[in-house]
Formats: C-alpha cells, sequence, structure tokens
C-alpha cells in the first residue's frame, strides 16, 4: 500500500506492501489458508481503501453465493475492520465480529470500535 498519491500515504507511513511480513497472513490463519487456498471456497482479493467493498467486487462475489451473514476480523479494528463493517451494514449484511479475531493499536480504540459494532451496526460481538 506504499503509493505516494493515495490518501492513506499522507496519514500513515508505509505498510500493507505486497511481499513484505506486513501483508502476509501468519499464524493459525496463514496456516489454514497455505492449506486451502486452492479451494473454490476461498476468496482472496487486494484492497486499496480501509473497506473490503470499496472498490473491490466483494459484494457481488458474496450475494452471487447468496451469503448474507459475515463474521469479520483483521486489523485495525478502529480503522479497516470498522469501515468494513460499516460497508457490509450498508448493503444489509448481518455482522458477527469476533474480540479474538481483531486488533489496533490502543484499548480505547478497540472499546470504541466494539461499541460502535454493537449499538449502531447491530452487531454480534462474540467474546
Amino acid at each position: 500500500m506504499h503509493d505516494p498519491f493515495h490518501p492513506e500515504s499522507k496519514l500513515f507511513p508505509p505498510h500493507n506492501i505486497i511481499g513484505t511480513p506486513g501483508r502476509t497472513l501468519y499464524g493459525k490463519v496463514g496456516k489454514w489458508f497455505q492449506d486451502h487456498q486452492d479451494s473454490e471456497r476461498v476468496y482472496q482479493f487486494a484492497k486499496n481503501r480501509y473497506s473490503s467493498f470499496q472498490n473491490t467486487n466483494l459484494d457481488n462475489y458474496l450475494r452471487e453465493r447468496h451469503i448474507t451473514n459475515l463474521w469479520i476480523s483483521g486489523v485495525c479494528t478502529d480503522i479497516c475492520v470498522l469501515h468494513t463493517a460499516i460497508g457490509a451494514y450498508n448493503l444489509d449484511y448481518q455482522l458477527t465480529i469476533p474480540k479474538r479475531g481483531v486488533a489496533t493499536f490502543t484499548p480505547h480504540g478497540d472499546e470504541w470500535a466494539f461499541d460502535h459494532f454493537k449499538n449502531s451496526l447491530g452487531a454480534t460481538i462474540v467474546e
């Protein structure tokens, strides 16, 4: 995601750069993806905005498969996960956010985001 013309370049240092550890899935998620990446049920795509729905075909992909309930995980809870959840909510998806499936920089960011997920987006929060 290091593009000097991208709006995020003014807000954050270079991050999510293709071919670097910051772009790589790791731990149990990385192992699971490595084992299942060739499955027709696994879909990986690049995104260039906070929301996974912005400038991608994710909504079409999910609707073609009649998927209406989403479990959203990732980093950062109060930035990319939040914007993806808002995008999903605005497209009428039902949301579940696992607390152990997201992370951010500050406890305040997590607290605020979980409150917003639950009270503004109607998301189910899994402890």
